[in-house]
């Protein structure tokens, strides 16, 4: 018989809710066609195969802990210096360990309406408060955040393309919330799809330089490594120092820092996916707006679909699920009224827009979501 545990976590702790992962639950009988989390269209890079094939005769040894071979090749792509690199499980431990290292009981972390969650969840294991900073037409407002800061206010997070919203800023609206914050307040520009976004002299690295912003990516999306949890980033050298205190030793495996390395270093492969991506997404985007739907302009590989309210977003969920199509349902973030679709492949996108198309149009999208 099992007694209740007199061993109690901390009242924060105690008090948050589970980070919300993806309802993945289909019709039965139905081919899962999954569109509810982000994850590439297409696998990795072949190199990525044969580079993890080479590194498993020697999966009985610790993984190098400064992950040289991987930063490396981040270095050599982007022009960043080695040592300014830190990586990670994915951004989401860089994440938590940059909210644990610079937050905690008493101070306040601001982010935007609808920023990624996890910002929030990070802010709350550590016992600080978490601010929400309008958005203006589902996109981040410089001039909203700087009007949030409050006096103990030490972190700001930007997820820049915004999750779900797939919105984005310019840089020079992210130097000028620079330039307007005080120093001592720590600047986090997340770019987990920044790849879908690149564009000449947009990009924000050089930011870290500064000494009080921090630039993160992930293997994740554009280059097909979800499974692999790898992400990085570029910090300035006090944080860098800061930071690899609480980091987990030997935080990435063999396998997953031969992924990576491979991943970064075939460039024309990721250009060609996302290249792919882009216009399956513009494609998309196209089609939904011509059945009446409000669609933002998206720079990430998933589109936000804007029902006239969250019945009728509810409606066209479980119509879609009814064909094993997974998307995924935005009350979490406070848009109950959306559903975000990330960018299949082509004959999954056909089918999601075909089956979509044929709920609006058939009325069956009138019934009682009850």
């Amino acid at each position: 018989m099992m007694h209740p545990s007199s061993i109690q976590p901390n009242a924060h702790i105690a008090a948050m809710a589970p980070y919300a992962l993806a309802d993945l639950n289909v019709a039965t009988g139905k081919r899962p066609i999954m569109l509810a989390q982000n994850e590439s269209a297409l696998p990795p890079s072949p190199l990525v195969v044969a580079a993890v094939d080479d590194v498993m005769h020697a999966a009985q040894f610790y993984p190098d802990p400064d992950w040289t071979g991987l930063r490396g090749a981040i270095a050599q792509v982007h022009d960043i210096a080695p040592e300014q690199i830190l990586c990670g499980g994915g951004s989401m431990e860089l994440i938590d360990c940059l909210t644990r290292c610079y937050a905690g009981p008493g101070d306040r972390v601001l982010s935007s309406q609808y920023g990624y969650a996890f910002f929030r969840t990070a802010t709350r294991a550590v016992g600080a408060a978490f601010d929400a900073a309008p958005e203006n037409d589902l996109t981040v407002s410089v001039d909203a955040l700087l009007g949030a800061v409050q006096a103990d206010t030490r972190m700001i997070f930007v997820a820049n393309p915004g999750n779900p919203t797939g919105t984005r800023i310019r840089r020079s609206e992210l130097v000028r919330l620079r330039d307007a914050l005080a120093d001592h307040i720590m600047l986090v520009i997340d770019e987990a799809y920044g790849e879908f976004a690149d564009t000449p002299g947009e990009a924000t690295f050089d930011l870290a330089s500064r000494g009080n912003t921090v630039v993160l990516r992930t293997f994740s999306k554009a280059y097909g490594l979800a499974g692999m949890r790898v992400g990085w980033g570029v910090f300035p050298p006090a944080v860098a120092t800061e930071m690899r205190k609480i980091l987990t030793p030997n935080n990435i495996s063999v396998a997953g820092q031969a992924a990576a390395t491979a991943a970064m270093l075939d460039q024309a492969y990721m250009r060609a996916t996302c290249a792919g991506i882009i216009d399956r997404r513009d494609r998309c985007i196209r089609e939904l707006r011509n059945l009446g739907l409000v669609v933002p302009d998206s720079f990430t590989n998933f589109v936000l679909i804007r029902f006239p309210d969250g019945d009728a977003a509810v409606r066209a969920d479980r119509a879609l699920r009814a064909e094993g199509i997974v998307v995924r349902g935005m009350a979490g973030y406070g848009l109950p009224e959306c559903l975000r679709v990330t960018v299949g492949s082509a004959a999954d996108m056909a089918c999601a827009t075909e089956h979509l198309t044929k709920h609006l149009t058939t009325g069956h999208n009138r019934e009682n979501p009850q």
